[in-house]
């Protein structure tokens, strides 16, 4: 017998030449794979802001689609035919991405986070109504903790396509307060006391400088409002702080706080 013959001899219903050549096939494309992956880590690794979250979603993927690849590639070199295999490939990624539409919906929201870096951990943001400090970002959700300790998962999906408010990216928060006195009040006595409210509380930042400003003009009394910035970390104490100090510096000063009251006058007839 001699090697073509050999060659030709069927073996579980295919030559022995198309499973060595299957065979060859394989080991050629795990090599391609191999090398293919080493490529890529190397080009991720080099992408300075593609956190190391990403990266592993990256190659974890490149890695399935090489595979799958091989498979084909590899079941061709056999002599099968794969256009019904990949037909049927092609209905169960429909049938999946339809199934798991909201799923796919977070994972590309998350994806956009991940890459676009709105925020990092620690943050407290603001989005979609909601409020709090970023704890975890993860492919599906991204966790806050509220300032009432409640821990709410927001889906990436509503996350990455809503309006962001970044209160930390920039290392501080300006304190804006509307405070209203008297028309009686003279307008520089009331700025006085407001700017002493602002004096008189501890971690106010010099720069921007605090600033007082008359607002508006009400039925019965003059809006100010205190323009100050302080850093994230202190930003409630300071406000709160100077809600605290205007009442002592408007009585020093004696500037009225207006509120709204009903003046009863009884005639007699």
């Amino acid at each position: 017998m001699n090697i073509k013959q050999i060659l030709n001899t069927a073996v579980g219903g295919y030559s022995l030449s198309k499973i060595l050549s299957a065979l060859v096939t394989l080991l050629v494309c795990l090599i391609a794979v191999r090398l293919i992956m080493k490529v890529v880590t190397r080009l991720l690794s080099r992408m300075q802001k593609v956190n190391e979250r990403l990266q592993k979603v990256i190659r974890t993927s490149v890695k399935v689609l090489l595979y799958v690849l091989t498979v084909i590639i590899t079941a061709e070199a056999l002599g099968v035919n794969t256009s019904s295999l990949t037909a049927l490939l092609s209905v169960l990624t429909l049938g999946i991405t339809l199934a798991a539409e909201d799923i796919l919906g977070n994972v590309a929201g998350g994806l956009v986070i991940l890459s676009s870096h709105p925020f990092a951990l620690g943050d407290f943001i603001e989005a979609g109504g909601t409020s709090g400090t970023v704890r975890e970002i993860g492919l599906n959700h991204t966790k806050l903790e509220t300032a009432n300790g409640q821990m709410i998962l927001m889906p990436n999906k509503d996350l990455s396509s809503s309006k962001i408010i970044n209160y930390t990216v920039l290392g501080r928060r300006r304190i804006v307060r509307t405070v209203t006195a008297s028309y009686d009040a003279p307008t520089e006595t009331v700025m006085t006391a407001c700017m002493e409210a602002v004096e008189a509380t501890a971690n106010i930042l010099p720069d921007p400088a605090p600033a007082v400003h008359l607002t508006d003009y009400g039925a019965s009394s003059i809006e100010y409002t205190i323009y100050c910035w302080c850093t994230v970390e202190n930003y409630w104490p300071a406000y709160h702080s100077i809600n605290e100090k205007l009442r002592d510096t408007f009585a020093k000063h004696n500037v009225e706080m207006t509120y709204d009251h009903l003046n009863v006058h009884i005639l007699d007839k």
